[in-house]
């Protein structure tokens, strides 16, 4: 083999060499970025997976409580509802008690509201028309009790039912629908007591 033989056979060699190792440097590279992104992309799947994860638990949380209170509201309304449907059924009741006990009714309101002084009790069209002869004999004797005077008004008094009682410019709505609109919160108190053991 002659001298430039062995030189080109020498150069082959090195170049051989040389790009095996910038092959296998590429190589190394290429697996070296290949596994940085695989990292990176699993840490960022992972950081993700975490986000959302957390998100959909904050999500559900809201969710339920945004539920829970919408069927606390809705279970209120109802229970209001009830008392409500229920006062009215009183309501009606009262207004459809046989005589007797209708005057008892309102004697006893009546006796509550009695002071000294001179008063006017009014009653409805339809009550002036049936008022027993003992109910204003009872009312009287109730009122001298507490230093007064009641009488009987023969207008009738622009309500359903209850009464009316006047003491000079003062008068006192009382009839059954006044009654328990200036008590409502009281009486619902305790209609969702009988009704649910609780005050709503």
């Amino acid at each position: 083999m002659s001298g430039i033989e062995e030189i080109l056979n020498i150069i082959d060699s090195q170049q051989k060499q040389t790009e095996d190792n910038l092959v296998s440097a590429a190589e190394h590279k290429a697996s070296a970025i290949i596994y940085d992104g695989k990292e990176k992309a699993e840490k960022a799947y992972e950081e993700h997976i975490k986000k959302m994860s957390e998100q959909l638990a904050h999500d559900f949380d809201n969710a339920c409580s945004s539920a829970d209170a919408t069927m606390k509201r809705r279970v209120l309304a109802r229970k209001i509802g009830l008392i409500d449907e229920t006062i009215e059924k009183a309501l009606a009741k009262l207004d459809k008690l046989p005589d007797s006990e209708y005057f008892a009714v309102i004697g006893k309101l009546a006796a509550k509201r009695l002071r000294a002084g001179e008063g006017v009790l009014s009653l409805s069209k339809r009550d002036l028309g049936r008022v027993p002869d003992s109910f204003m004999k009872e009312l009287s004797a109730a009122a001298e009790k507490v230093g007064g005077s009641v009488k009987l008004d023969s207008q009738p008094a622009d309500i359903e039912n209850g009464f009316i009682l006047t003491y000079g410019l003062i008068s006192e709505n009382c009839s059954f629908r006044a009654v328990v609109e200036a008590e409502r919160e009281g009486v619902r108190d305790t209609a969702a007591r009988v009704l649910f053991g609780q005050v709503v």
